[in-house]
C-alpha cells in the first residue's frame, strides 16, 4: 500500500495528529516541529507522545516526516540568524528522538547574494553542529524550486552540502538524506513529466538513490523550469493536468516509480482534510 499522507496541525498534541492522519486515510504525515514562521515549541508531554507511538504502531504507519519551520536559514548573511537557525534545529532534533527513527526535512536557506559556495559552506557547518552520532532521526535536504538566491535548487548543491558534512564529520555520513518535492524540482527545470526515468538516473548519478528518503507530492501552478515554486492541488497543475501538458499518467509514473513508490509521500497542496483525503483515495488507485 502507498505510504502517504499531508501535514496536521500539532495544535492539539502528538496522538491527536495520529487521530487526524487516520480519519482521512492516511498511513503517514508531516508536521511542523515549532510555528512554521518560527517561535517556541510546544511543551512535551512523554505520554503524549507515547500515545502516538502505539497509534502508529496499531496502524502500521511509515516514517513521519517533520518539517523545520521556513524562518530558519543556515546560510544567512546575518550571523544572528544563523545561531537562531542552529540553535532552534539542535533543539528539534533532539525533541525528535522521544519519535524515533522519523525524518527530520529543512529548506536549506538562502545564501541572499554571497554566492553559492559559500552558501555551501555554511549550511555544511551549521549541519555539523546540529547533528550528532548516533542520533535516531535522517536529516533530509529538500529539493528546491530556485527562487532568488534559494540553495538547493541542484542535486549538485545538494551533493556538495552532503560531502562538506561528510568531510569535516564522517560520523555523519548515515544521518542525511533528501526529500524530493515534485512541484519545486519540476520548477528548478527538471522533466519529471516527460522524462522521470532520466532525472531520477541523474539524482542517482550526483546524489544517490539511497540518499532519497521521502517525497513531497505537489502539482505544480507554473511550467518546467518557472523557478517560482507555487503549489497545486493534484491534478490542478502541469504535472497533473492533461490540459497543460500533464496528466493522470505522470502521476501514477511518480506514485509507482521503483525508486519512489516504497517511500512515505507527504501532500503539500492547498487543501483542507477533505481535499487531502481525496487526494490520497485518488493516488492510492493510481498505486494499484
Amino acid at each position: 500500500m502507498l505510504t502517504i499522507g499531508c501535514h496536521v496541525s500539532i495544535a492539539k498534541g502528538y496522538a491527536a495528529m495520529g487521530r487526524t492522519a487516520c480519519s482521512i486515510g492516511a498511513n503517514t504525515f508531516a508536521f511542523f516541529t515549532r510555528n512554521p514562521r518560527g517561535g517556541n515549541a510546544r511543551s512535551l508531554d512523554e505520554n503524549d507522545i507515547a500515545a502516538l507511538r502505539s497509534l502508529l504502531a496499531e496502524h502500521g504507519f511509515g516514517r513521519l516526516v517533520a518539517h523545520a519551520p521556513y524562518t530558519y536559514n543556515l546560510c544567512s548573511a546575518k550571523e544572528d540568524a544563523r545561531a537562531f537557525a542552529i540553535a532552534s534545529m539542535r533543539e528539534d532534533l533532539e525533541r525528535m528522538e522521544f519519535l524515533p527513527g522519523q525524518y527530520y526535512n529543512f529548506h536549506p536557506g538562502s545564501h541572499v547574494g554571497q554566492g553559492s559556495e559559500r552558501g555551501v559552506e555554511l549550511i555544511a557547518a551549521g549541519l555539523c553542529q546540529v547533528m550528532h552520532e548516533g542520533m535516531a532521526t535522517r536529516v533530509l535536504l529538500e529539493t528546491m524550486a530556485g527562487k532568488g538566491t534559494e540553495m538547493g535548487r541542484s542535486f549538485e548543491e545538494l551533493a556538495k552540502i552532503i560531502a562538506l558534512v561528510e568531510q569535516k564529520r564522517p560520523e555523519l555520513s548515515g544521518a542525511l538524506g533528501v526529500c524530493l518535492d515534485t512541484c519545486h524540482v519540476s520548477d528548478a527545470g527538471y522533466d519529471i513529466i516527460h522524462d522521470l526515468d532520466g532525472v531520477l538516473a541523474h539524482f542517482d548519478e550526483v546524489i544517490g538513490l539511497e540518499r532519497l528518503c521521502a517525497v513531497h507530492l505537489n502539482d505544480s501552478k507554473n511550467p518546467c523550469g518557472a523557478h517560482k515554486d507555487r503549489h497545486a492541488c493534484i491534478g490542478e497543475g502541469y504535472l497533473g493536468s492533461a490540459a497543460l501538458g500533464g496528466g493522470e499518467d505522470v502521476l501514477r509514473a511518480i506514485v509507482t516509480h521503483p525508486a519512489l513508490k516504497d517511500l512515505p509521500f507527504i501532500l503539500e497542496t492547498p487543501n483542507e482534510l477533505d481535499g487531502y483525503a481525496r487526494e490520497i483515495a485518488y493516488l492510492r488507485g493510481l498505486a494499484e
